[in-house]
């Protein structure tokens, strides 16, 4: 019996769960050759707070992130 356990920030809907449910159970019953009635997936969602990315909690990660976008600096090549 595969058991899948996706670990996300809270604040999706329910039905965006559904669909990552459906989903998931899907790939895992194609890729192991499984019956999708013994695949079990578990969703457990966190608050962003207890979160974090590169050593900051994921909302002042993503803030630093979207201020490195507007600040003008280098240009990497081909763009």
């Amino acid at each position: 019996m595969p058991v899948v356990i996706v670990h996300m920030l809270a604040g999706r809907s329910a039905g965006a769960k559904k669909l990552l449910i459906k989903e998931v159970t899907a790939a895992v019953a194609s890729t192991l050759a499984a019956a999708p009635e013994s695949v079990r997936v578990i969703i457990q969602e966190m608050a962003g707070e207890h979160y974090g990315i590169a050593g900051l909690p994921v909302e002042e990660y993503r803030a630093r992130k979207a201020g490195d976008k507007n600040k003008p600096g280098k240009r990497h090549a081909g763009k």
